[in-house]
């Protein structure tokens, strides 16, 4: 297969119409994958099952009773886990621009 580089200036030329599609295909497939588990974590755990997940409390190492689960989802687990999910699209992308042979100029 033919090296093709992609640009905002350029078209894909190099690469047929079936793996193009092919890619994009997968490249949405990642993109919805990631979107749901980001929506499932900042809007499910972090509101709609807020109350169930607040029964669960993290041990607070300066005593007393620490804090709940629910709470931590919607304060600061959901911008951590949309931070890993920025790397693992991150990897994801690469994994799939090295299977096409697609690089950026």
């Amino acid at each position: 297969m033919k090296k093709t580089f992609v640009s905002t200036n350029q078209t894909i030329d190099a690469m047929e119409k079936g793996k193009l599609q092919e890619y994009w295909q997968t490249n949405l497939k990642y993109l919805i994958g990631l979107l749901v588990v980001w929506f499932v974590v900042s809007y499910g755990f972090g509101i709609l099952l807020a109350e169930p997940l607040n029964a669960v409390r993290f041990p607070e190492w300066t005593g007393g009773g620490g804090f709940k689960l629910g709470f931590w989802f919607a304060q600061q687990g959901s911008i951590y886990v949309f931070v890993v999910l920025i790397f693992a699209y991150v990897a994801l992308m690469n994994r799939l621009d090295r299977k096409f042979d697609v690089r950026e100029e």
